[in-house]
């Protein structure tokens, strides 16, 4: 069996750049930087930070595009995929990124000092549970849970 899963909580370094494909499809790319700090042999403290290429299409792009920016928090979810083309100085170049499913924007609305907990995913959401989208991007549930359901 095997397993191509990527999951990152960090910060975007840039605004989303979203885009419109030829055949209408919307595709959005945003870079997330995750840092990690720790204490080397000699005592002194470390920090590095790594930088993160994610697409995110349909959408789950027409939302990052809209409610995330540069700075803001967000968890991805999705499956590592390494893309080449050749270079217009005729170089081969090879560009690993999440392909995201699914993405959870952890900051709030802009000046609103709450947490968000928009989560979103290229899933059709559509079948069981019909989901829609406040004004801040958060998941809102619209199915009634009946007291008959509940198993215990």
């Amino acid at each position: 069996m095997d397993l191509n899963r990527a999951t990152i909580i960090g910060r975007l370094t840039h605004d989303p750049e979203v885009k419109t494909t030829p055949s209408g499809q919307t595709v959005c790319t945003i870079s997330l930087a995750t840092n990690r700090a720790w204490t080397d042999n000699s005592g002194q403290k470390q920090e590095k930070s790594e930088f993160h290429n994610c697409v995110l299409w349909g959408k789950l792009a027409e939302i990052a595009g809209q409610y995330l920016s540069k700075g803001r928090r967000a968890y991805i979810e999705g499956r590592l995929q390494t893309r080449d083309w050749v270079g217009q100085d005729g170089v081969k170049r090879y560009r690993t990124e999440i392909v995201a499913e699914n993405m959870i924007m952890l900051d709030g609305p802009k000046g609103s000092g709450t947490p968000n907990s928009g989560n979103f995913s290229s899933q059709n959401t559509s079948s069981q549970n019909m989901q829609s989208n406040d004004d801040f991007g958060n998941s809102v549930v619209e199915e009634e849970i009946k007291v008959e359901d509940i198993p215990f």
